[in-house]
């Protein structure tokens, strides 16, 4: 069975990974070829190299200032060119990326069967996260093959229509790339990041999110100088994304601020073992809320909503929305009260237990056996 995997983000990038090595090492089963878009240039190849994803296309589709219009075009071209290329049996997709999306619609537009890793997560928002929930509602119905993290994410694929025959849950492929890099001893060479937390308590922040531009996410920053203007013995690392609208504001509001360390975006391995030394993180990622649990970190998410329930239903993470208050007196209840903050820290995570790539492997060796006999 020829499988074409495609990625065109760092998220996608980790959580194909472990689904990329565990189809080779069926390789009497597999063909599998690898087509990057490059949605993001350099934030995807550290994780490729860390990763050693084999590459056989690289669409390099990134432009300064590109639209999700521009993206999506694109991808849709590129992709739909790689396919008269490979003419693969299947095709891979993750996620809620534009690139994951207009994959799986080109696979449609050439009758190619496609699978959909992380399929049925939702908020029911279609403007938050934005433009991601809309990318997996629309994927969801065009893919063949819908490989759902959890329970939950499987109840809305039902609820939309998508047969259950076609469902799988298979846990979250990022567990399986989380525990192989967060078992592996580590020692940064960054002086900064190797002193964090060794004195004071730490919190992670990730904070990007689109549709938080403009004063929500001042009020994001504003909450976390609050944070440490109050509390001495706290330290804030905060990579910051390269979109303009996250480094200006971020500049602007915590530059100045005591203990705050702005850094560049860290790569994946020095990332994992930040959060593993972390006190508790504060996100508005997606990938972020389903990692730091396995750690054992409680997670503070800035957003409304989450199209990652399990977590909040188990009680590893917390919705802390915007508002400058709320996350500034939800952090300093976990700092003040310890019998608050282990209860997070203690509650199972619900995101899976480091199979989700070999599930994913077996059920196309079942299509294959089917399809290929």
């Amino acid at each position: 069975m020829k499988v074409l995997v495609v990625i065109g983000t760092r998220p996608e990038a980790i959580k194909m990974a472990p689904v990329v090595k565990e189809l080779q090492r069926f390789d009497k089963t597999f063909q599998v070829t690898v087509c990057l878009t490059a949605q993001h240039r350099e934030l995807l190849d550290q994780v490729i190299d860390v990763f050693q994803i084999p590459v056989t296309h690289d669409l390099n589709l990134m432009a300064p200032n590109q639209s999700i219009l521009d993206i999506t075009c694109n991808v849709l071209r590129g992709i739909s060119d790689i396919l008269d290329i490979e003419h693969p049996d299947v095709v891979l997709v993750h996620g809620d990326t534009t690139t994951s999306f207009a994959a799986a619609l080109a696979s449609y537009y050439k009758k190619i069967s496609a699978g959909h890793v992380e399929a049925g997560l939702r908020t029911q928002n279609k403007y938050h996260p934005f433009p991601e929930e809309i990318n997996r509602r629309l994927a969801d119905p065009i893919c063949d093959y819908h490989y759902a993290p959890t329970q939950s994410a499987q109840d809305n694929l039902l609820r939309e229509g998508i047969s259950e025959s076609s469902i799988t849950i298979t846990g979250n492929t990022v567990i399986d790339a989380l525990l192989e890099v967060a078992s592996t001893p580590y020692e940064f060479k960054d002086s900064l990041l190797a002193e964090a937390g060794t004195h004071r308590r730490l919190i992670l922040v990730t904070a990007h999110r689109r549709e938080s531009f403009g004063e929500s996410f001042e009020n994001m920053c504003l909450g976390m100088r609050d944070i440490v203007d109050n509390n001495a013995d706290v330290e804030i690392v905060y990579p910051v994304h390269p979109n303009p609208n996250v480094r200006t504001t971020a500049n602007r509001i915590l530059g100045s601020a005591s203990r705050v360390h702005l850094v560049d975006p860290i790569e994946y391995v020095p990332f994992v073992h930040l959060m593993k030394k972390s006190y508790l993180v504060l996100t508005d990622s997606g990938g972020v809320q389903e990692e730091a649990p396995s750690l054992g970190k409680p997670v503070l998410v800035m957003r409304e909503v989450t199209e990652r329930p399990e977590a909040i239903a188990a009680g590893t993470a917390m919705l802390v929305g915007t508002s400058r208050k709320r996350i500034f007196q939800t952090v300093q209840r976990l700092l003040d009260d310890q019998n608050e903050y282990l209860k997070m820290a203690r509650a199972v995570n619900p995101y899976g237990d480091g199979k989700a790539s070999l599930r994913i492997a077996e059920h196309l060796t079942r299509i294959a056996g089917s399809t290929l006999s």
